[in-house]
């Protein structure tokens, strides 16, 4: 049998895989700390080896034990494959059915080395951005995949396979929720007990949905998210010699150093682990690196006086990057920075998500260990420190905003200066970057939209790309509004730049940001393509769950809603819903992703072209829904460019919105109706 019928043949049980333990020469996740009783010990290894028949428990018993007490988790590392974990073309899965072999790919792709931040941990990104929770799930999953027909469905709680359940074709073949603790358990307390039993994981957004794409989809973020700050914030479209200063290159954040390259700024990222540079720079993502500070500051001022484009990995803790920037203000005047914000995985502080300045990072990891309250005071007060220096920077030209990490909600609850007086609780000092930067975007529909090509041919990757720009232009011909229109262009260049610049990390995939139109247009135009053999396997259609209407997240994606239901999570629920019904492949609903455990519900689908009729239909229905959903939603509370965007894409859909924008309300009937 060929390596992949291996993997999908079912648990190795007969003989067992010898036990390699944790491999050497890759990251690996921080050891948790999920403070189990002794018999809630018991319960974690009775979890554990309920997927093995009798004949094998006594041997993995002490197996899975001594992996609780060394990593509080039982990740069964005897059970990691030996294949090589990437995407492989979907032609060379065993199925029975395709759509069963594009999740496969996905999988896959999500554990790629070069994509997954701990791959053995099954940890794609975020610092605990789960795939599944054990290999023993992996095993059983690719097994029921590729025994799956057109009939049947994969169940999946919280990594958990409960199993292959009879169906419709109509209906999704899988379904995923992760982290659905009843909402008055959703403590981070509780998550640690609840993942170190085994019975609940944290799916971040696309890594426990199968939709992660690698760095790719955070560099598209944010070089919509520098150009739309310098416009906003700096009032400039061209970014040169201008100065973006940040941290984090590990999974999602090590985008940040293109994107300053893509857009043509200074970009410095702090980062306490070397190893996350040195990925960075062989990659080509990272032009130059130093682990001396007096270097950073000497090489930041030569690129800003000769306005160079440069992206500059420092090697050491922000804290005393911004620090040292404070220093260079206040004895000589200078501010050598326009722009900054913070992409460490902030949700996740006091389990390796952020490290404090005072001690160094294998020092940090280890008292992380030992000591999880003496770590959490250190990162609270080096959350204070950070933010004390923002703030004297932001007293000039300088300005900050949160990329929804949770960093200012985390520095808020450290005692850190970034109340924002008179403010609503979503609302500090600096804002996410959804208020000020993105919001706009939302509300007229613009997301994180992206495509795999399930070949792994670039070349169908290349014919895509052509096909997306060509609907954009046609587009902008056809006559659309300015505000639209510069989103469009923004996307056209992307998209050029993408190929330039050699984004794919994993499978051959792409991001851009569209609206509702656009993303049927694009997706029409891909499955006309595969249909006619210019596109030579199928496609999957995906998106960040940071989108329009994937995600309730109070403190970031819906951050702008102001009609008091930003702590409200129907929209999300919905989507999850609604895209199962109209026809998504698989659909995932998740507690936590971005800004932490128990603080945004958000759900994401896969939808995979095929060239038939009924996949056309389904993509039309689908991801009408998927955008539509948020932009009516965004109406509540008076945006009114949304409002205007629902009632022109219901009437040409035959629908009907009764919601009116919430400005409609005049402010003197409601003080006068109040009046004592």
């Amino acid at each position: 049998m060929s390596g992949l019928q291996v993997l999908c043949s079912g648990l190795p049980l007969r003989p067992l895989p010898e036990n390699r333990g944790r491999w050497t020469g890759v990251p690996h996740a921080p050891v948790r700390t999920p403070s189990l009783s002794p018999a809630e010990e018991q319960l974690a290894l009775r979890n554990a080896l309920r997927y093995f028949p009798l004949d094998v428990q006594e041997l993995l018993a002490p197996e899975f034990a001594g992996e609780l007490r060394l990593y509080g988790h039982i990740y069964m590392y005897r059970f990691c494959p030996s294949i090589e974990m990437r995407a492989y073309p979907i032609e060379q899965y065993p199925c029975q059915t395709k759509a069963a072999a594009a999740i496969m790919h996905m999988i896959m792709n999500n554990l790629d080395p070069a994509v997954a931040q701990f791959p053995q941990e099954l940890v794609t990104y975020g610092g605990n951005g789960q795939v599944l929770s054990n290999w023993a799930q992996f095993w059983l999953v690719m097994s029921y995949l590729s025994q799956m027909t057109e009939e049947q469905t994969l169940v999946m709680y919280s990594g958990h396979p409960l199993g292959l359940f009879p169906s419709s074709p109509n209906a999704p073949r899988l379904v995923i929720t992760n982290g659905m603790v009843i909402p008055n358990y959703s403590s981070r307390a509780m998550y640690d007990k609840l993942f170190g039993l085994g019975v609940t994981m944290y799916g971040q957004m696309t890594a426990g949905s199968y939709c992660y794409i690698g760095p790719q989809g955070i560099v598209h973020g944010t070089v919509l998210t520098l150009l739309n700050a310098g416009r906003r914030y700096l009032g400039v479209e061209d970014l040169t010699g201008k100065v973006f200063v940040t941290s984090g290159l590990g999974g999602m954040s090590g985008a940040q150093a293109k994107a300053a390259v893509i857009v043509g700024c200074i970009g410095v990222i702090a980062e306490v682990d070397k190893s996350a540079l040195v990925k960075r720079h062989k990659q080509g993502w990272l032009m130059e690196m130093t682990d001396s500070l007096d270097h950073c500051i000497q090489r930041l001022r030569e690129a800003r006086k000769k306005k160079e484009v440069l992206s500059l990995g420092y090697h050491g803790n922000v804290v005393d990057l911004w620090e040292r920037l404070v220093h260079e203000l206040d004895t000589t005047g200078e501010l050598l920075v326009d722009l900054g914000s913070d992409q460490t995985s902030c949700h996740n502080p006091f389990n390796g998500g952020y490290y404090p300045v005072q001690i160094g990072f294998l020092e940090a990891q280890s008292l992380l260990a030992s000591s999880p309250m003496a770590f959490k005071c250190l990162v609270q007060e080096s959350l204070r420190r950070q933010v004390s220096a923002i703030n004297r920077l932001a007293q000039k030209n300088f300005f900050f905003w949160d990329y929804g990490n949770a960093f200012l909600l985390e520095a808020q609850r450290a005692g850190a200066d970034v109340e924002k007086k008179g403010a609503n609780k979503t609302e500090f000092r600096y804002p996410s970057y959804v208020q000020h930067i993105m919001g706009d975007i939302f509300s007229q529909g613009f997301g994180p939209f992206r495509w795999v090509c399930t070949s792994g041919d670039p070349q169908d990757l290349a014919v895509t790309d052509q096909l997306a720009m060509s609907v954009l232009e046609e587009a902008i011909a056809g006559g659309v509004n300015s505000s639209v229109k510069l989103q469009y262009m923004d996307n056209i260049h992307w998209i050029r730049e993408a190929a330039k610049h050699q984004l794919v990390v994993g499978s051959q995939a792409r991001i851009l940001y569209s609206d509702q139109k656009g993303r049927v247009a694009i997706a029409v135009a891909i499955n006309n393509a595969i249909a006619h053999g210019k596109i030579k396997a199928p496609v999957v259609l995906s998106r960040d769950h940071h989108d329009v209407s994937g995600t309730d997240s109070p403190f970031r994606e819906t951050s702008n809603i102001y009609d008091g239901s930003a702590f409200c999570a129907d929209m999300a629920v919905q989507n999850f819903v609604g895209d199962a019904f109209r026809g998504a492949t698989w659909v995932a609903l998740h507690n936590g992703g971005g800004v932490g455990w128990g603080e945004v519900i958000n759900g994401g689908f896969g939808l995979v072209l095929n060239g038939t009729k009924e996949a056309e239909q389904r993509a039309k229905a689908m991801l009408s829904w998927d955008v539509c959903n948020g932009v009516a939603r965004r109406c509540w509370s008076g945006n009114q460019k949304a409002y205007e965007i629902i009632c022109q894409t219901m009437q040409e859909n035959k629908g009907l919105v009764v919601t009116l924008p919430h400005e409609v309300v005049d402010k003197c009937l409601l003080q006068k109706a109040l009046q004592p």
